[in-house]
């Protein structure tokens, strides 16, 4: 008896088809599974038998093969247990529908035929519309985030038996409809930009980098408030575009992070890893590769606080993923690409002890300790960070005013409008933000007088500036000149490009 069933499975983010084939003949009780079934995989035999006769179906006890296909790719997780448990019932005679090769099935499998959640399943839809499938059977609670795909039916299950007396045409269902409510289109925060006191100028470079997309490195003694600032700096980010947020919820999909009960987030991610983080964990990895924190951070922001306290090495891998926004992990069985376009939001002490500059504190830092300090980031990573700010200590008198700075709900309208000039700037191109201009656009939309062109001659034979800062100081006068709403970048606007580039001024090898 041979039965086939399709199935899906991922590799990166990316979803493709499986075929469940299973084959029972005469013989000896057994159950093999082969076609590159790792552990989770080959442990479905025991879940299946046990769900199967738990739900009051007859388990077959002959010898059964089940052959995963294309067999020359590892398949890994617990997605095959319902396509595997219908395939033996298929070749037992139990289900006879005709069309069942027009859907696809996945879920994992309890032992008295409950079917919990998978991983992946916003990837699986999206590859099951594109094949052209009517529909796909799955877990209940995995049904909002396949909703999110348009354009396929979704089937709901709490159990097997549920699946069996569907097929059977025993049970009348329909499809699931998808709530218009869903939580994750909002975005409210229960912090503003209000709660800073003081940091106008800092205030001003968080404004310009939201508005063009550009990373940002924070220097100031401890308390000074940059971790504040950066903790609200997702409150003046746009909402995601829906391919944004088609691009970041399979992410979070994939490793089973996806909020319950929303079928997309919507709101732009806000990473914050902890110094102590693994090269692995920041990047992706382990031996079969899973997306780091800077794939979590897609579309949205990085927070890497006490910067030099990170491990060189595992900081320097940051370099490439943020000219190439994606990581290419590779091992000896497989290789996965992940997505990974984030703002790099860096703070740092300006020395190991904090105080230096401080005008109320005194530095007990030594030359060489600094220096020390500070070589902890290398040239090359600096130059791939836009905007460089100092925040200094807040004055008392900062603290006590009854003054209101702006609010994140002032400040993201014009970062929204902002935005919505690089759209139209960037609609026949594939990019959507300041930062992300090549060398060839920045000639093209970055064109200055002769006034400032030698301002920017002066500033870079000063301060020794590299050709890779050259160019960011020309992306971020262009988003200046937006927020202003000017078609032409003017010299004041390349001034104050200028001077965000502070860090440039000081040693960093």
């Amino acid at each position: 008896m041979l039965a086939k069933i399709l199935s899906s499975a991922l590799v990166g983010i990316e979803a493709y088809i499986v075929e469940v084939e299973i084959d029972i003949a005469k013989g000896l009780p057994s159950f093999t599974t082969v076609g590159l079934a790792e552990g989770a995989v080959r442990e479905s035999k025991e879940r299946v038998k046990a769900a199967v006769k738990n739900s009051g179906y007859h388990f077959p006890s002959d010898r059964i093969t089940v052959n995963l296909a294309p067999a020359d790719i590892k398949k890994e997780g617990t997605a095959f247990d319902l396509p595997i448990a219908l395939a033996i019932l298929v070749a037992t005679g139990l289900v006879k529908k005709t069309d069942i090769k027009a859907y696809l099935f996945f879920g994992e499998l309890a032992l008295d035929g409950l079917l919990r959640p998978v991983k992946g399943v916003l990837s699986m839809a999206i590859t099951a519309r594109e094949k052209g499938f009517k529909g796909i059977f799955l877990p209940s609670e995995n049904a909002v985030e396949a909703s999110a795909v348009e354009g396929i039916e979704i089937y709901p299950l709490r159990t097997l038996s549920q699946l069996i007396e569907i097929l059977q045409g025993n049970s009348p269902y329909s499809s699931f409809k998808k709530n218009d409510t869903d939580p994750s289109f909002l975005n409210n925060y229960d912090i503003d930009f209000l709660d800073v006191r003081g940091q106008e100028n800092a205030k001003r470079a968080m404004e310009i980098a939201a508005a063009g997309g550009h990373n940002v490195i924070m220097t100031g003694p401890p308390g000074s408030g940059k971790t504040m600032l950066a903790k609200r700096f997702p409150t003046i980010l746009p909402i995601l575009s829906f391919d944004e947020a088609i691009e970041t919820s399979r992410i979070y999909s994939v490793l089973g992070q996806m909020p319950k009960d929303h079928s997309l987030i919507k709101i732009r991610p806000f990473r914050a890893p902890h110094h102590t983080i693994s090269y692995a964990g920041l990047i992706g990895g382990g031996q079969y590769p899973r997306p780091g924190e800077v794939s979590l951070a897609h579309n949205g922001v990085l927070f890497l606080d006490e910067l030099p306290e990170f491990r060189k090495n595992v900081i320097e891998v940051l370099r490439q993923p943020m000219e190439d926004n994606q990581v290419t992990i590779s091992r000896a069985n497989s290789t996965a690409s992940y997505p990974a376009k984030f703002m790099l939001l860096a703070a740092m002490n300006p020395c190991p002890c904090g105080f230096l500059g401080d005008s109320k504190r005194r530095c007990t830092c030594s030359g060489n300790q600094i220096q020390r300090y500070r070589a902890k980031i290398s040239g090359p990573l600096m130059d791939r960070i836009d905007i460089h700010i100092e925040v200094p200590a807040v004055q008392f008198k900062d603290l006590t005013s009854n003054e209101n700075g702006k609010s994140s709900s002032e400040i993201i309208e014009r970062v929204i409008r902002t935005r919505d000039i690089q759209h139209e700037r960037f609609k026949r191109m594939k990019i959507y933000t300041n930062a992300s201009m090549n060398s060839r656009q920045i000639r093209q939309f970055c064109s200055i007088d002769q006034q400032a062109q030698d301002l920017l001659e002066n500033a870079m034979n000063k301060f020794g500036l590299s050709a890779r800062a050259h160019a960011r100081i020309l992306r971020i006068a262009r988003t200046i000149a937006d927020l202003e709403g000017c078609r032409e970048i003017k010299t004041h606007n390349v001034a104050e490009a200028i001077q965000y580039r502070t860090l440039d001024r000081k040693t960093f090898n």
